[in-house]
């Protein structure tokens, strides 16, 4: 058995590990050097890394849709949730709850069958866990006082009961409340998806006319899904994988900044602009400047609109004077 030299050993790894950082830092797939085993050894990590770096991409990509499409699913359970509340008030021996059941917009959504249809497929219903609905309506529906407020009006409005509906949805279910925190420890991404969820319930209260139907309708998660999955995998695709000199774009534009102690959020902003830019012949410049303003504004730093503005600016007007960004139909609008 040949004895190891464990002084070279020592020493081979550490060149490996200082090959494989050059390397890594030029973006190089491959390397060359005059020790076979280094050059093995280096070559296999790079090549795993960029393996398991592509898997991640897909895997992300994947997450993505399927986070996006479970909002709906949220949206279900929210709505369910209020006929679930219904059933723990009729039950309630405490109190009457007369005005509340006999709400248009409760009957509504007792009585709508692409709400039972969609709670039961996508398993959102509250069926399992009705204890704990009891006990939310006991600590956060019976205590409140604009709800108890409700129960004494003898004929209420439509537009009286349109309020109270709205108000146990925007302010007990997902508000701040116990209820919200359980959505909040069962919803990974629930502080982002919540104002999507609540958007969707408060429009379709809004616009349920009890007059002109029994059942109130659903709303859908976008007008046209398909469409919107395809831009959203098509955006991700190509701002995951930013060209080089499209990537050097935002270096060469960030003046003072090195591109690598930039905020991490706000340069994926500006690579998913970049991407829009080009990838969307469709989409006016103006228009995708002022959507990463507005997302630089809402996820980065306080200083980072003014910032991604100038940038972006910038880049739009270097991808035109090249001809990477053409634009065409609706594309073309204040695009000057």
């Amino acid at each position: 058995m040949e004895v190891q030299n464990k002084e070279l050993l020592k020493e081979q790894r550490q060149i490996a590990y200082k090959v494989f950082e050059n390397a890594f830092a030029a973006e190089h797939g491959k390397v060359e050097h005059e020790e076979p085993k280094i050059e093995k050894v280096v070559n296999e990590a790079l090549e795993y890394y960029a393996k398991q770096t592509k898997r991640d991409v897909e895997n992300q990509r994947k997450n993505l849709v399927q986070d996006a499409e479970r909002i709906y699913d949220y949206y279900i359970s929210v709505l369910s949730l209020g006929v679930a509340i219904a059933e723990a008030a009729a039950t309630d021996k405490k109190l009457t709850h007369t005005g509340f059941l006999n709400n248009l917009w409760v009957k509504g959504l007792q009585n709508s069958e692409s709400l039972k249809k969609d709670s039961l497929k996508l398993n959102r219903h509250w069926n399992d866990k009705m204890d704990r609905v009891r006990v939310w309506f006991r600590d956060v529906i019976r205590t409140d006082d604009n709800y108890l407020e409700s129960l004494d009006r003898k004929t209420p409005t439509l537009e009286e009961q349109r309020k109270v509906v709205s108000h146990i949805f925007k302010k007990l279910i997902l508000g701040k409340t116990i209820i919200n925190d359980f959505f909040e420890e069962e919803v990974l991404h629930w502080a982002e998806d919540k104002e999507i969820v609540k958007g969707m319930v408060e429009k379709t209260i809004k616009t349920y006319d009890p007059q002109k139907s029994d059942q109130l309708g659903l709303m859908t998660l976008s007008l046209d899904w398909n469409d919107d999955k395809a831009f959203v995998e098509k955006l991700y695709n190509y701002a995951s994988d930013l060209p080089e000199e499209q990537s050097k774009l935002i270096a060469d534009n960030t003046r003072n900044w090195e591109v690598d102690r930039l905020p991490l959020t706000d340069r994926v902003i500006l690579e998913m602009a970049i991407a829009e830019l080009i990838t969307f012949p469709g989409i006016p410049v103006k228009v995708t400047i002022n959507e990463y303003i507005e997302l630089a504004k809402g996820y980065s730093t306080p200083k980072s609109r003014q910032f991604v503005n100038g940038i972006l600016d910038v880049i739009a007007k270097t991808l035109q004077e090249t001809g990477t960004l053409k634009k065409s139909g609706r594309g073309l609008i204040d695009n000057k």
